[in-house]
């Protein structure tokens, strides 16, 4: 199963997709651990993605999906894998689509996990709290949750138009998020 996991940050995202690999043997693939990986290996796209980021400017798209298609290619991603934070806009979902059609292969399956701005912001500043991240702080959250709310519904039509996305509620334990989430993958390997 080859899937894209989407949803606002404080939404649980990598959370369950943590659940999800465990659970069905697929591999994981953070887009941010992913790039630290290449870079600390020093492969050749580790470098060149290691250019930009030195210059505090974003990876090219074209070279985060070279990597994404390295890194899936690995045996360990032989049954499966779950990207969580790419894509993040449209082009880059479109990008992705077409470099995978061009390797005779595609995604299969799209969670939403939906998530109330109220609670999101509430889940944020729980998680600011514990981790001390700078970037969790109240007014920095609301503006990385207004961008990127524009962005993922971007991306969303975008599979909602390819018959790849399905909502997940994400509100409750996590378990129960979990179950739900877990009955919509159920639903498209049966």
């Amino acid at each position: 199963m080859k899937m894209v996991l989407l949803g606002l940050i404080g939404a649980g995202k990598g959370t369950q997709a943590k659940l999800v690999a465990e659970r069905r043997g697929l591999l994981h693939v953070s887009t941010g651990d992913m790039l630290r990986e290449a870079v600390a290996q020093g492969t050749a796209l580790g470098t060149q993605a290691n250019d930009y980021m030195s210059r505090g400017e974003l990876v090219p798209d074209e070279l985060v999906i070279g990597m994404l298609l390295e890194r899936i290619s690995q045996p360990d991603a032989e049954a499966g894998f779950i990207l969580d934070g790419f894509p993040r806009t449209v082009a880059q979902a479109d990008a992705l689509q077409t470099a995978l059609e061009a390797e005779s292969q595609g995604i299969d399956i799209v969670p939403f996990i939906r998530v109330p701005e109220t609670m999101l912001l509430e889940r944020i500043a729980k998680r600011a709290e514990i981790e001390g991240r700078v970037d969790d702080a109240p007014e920095v959250a609301q503006r990385r949750l207004r961008e990127q709310a524009e962005g993922l519904e971007g991306v969303a039509g975008f599979y909602g138009e390819h018959g790849t996305l399905c909502d997940v509620d994400g509100v409750g334990s996590v378990d129960e998020v979990f179950e739900r989430l877990d009955a919509e993958l159920e639903r498209v390997s049966a």
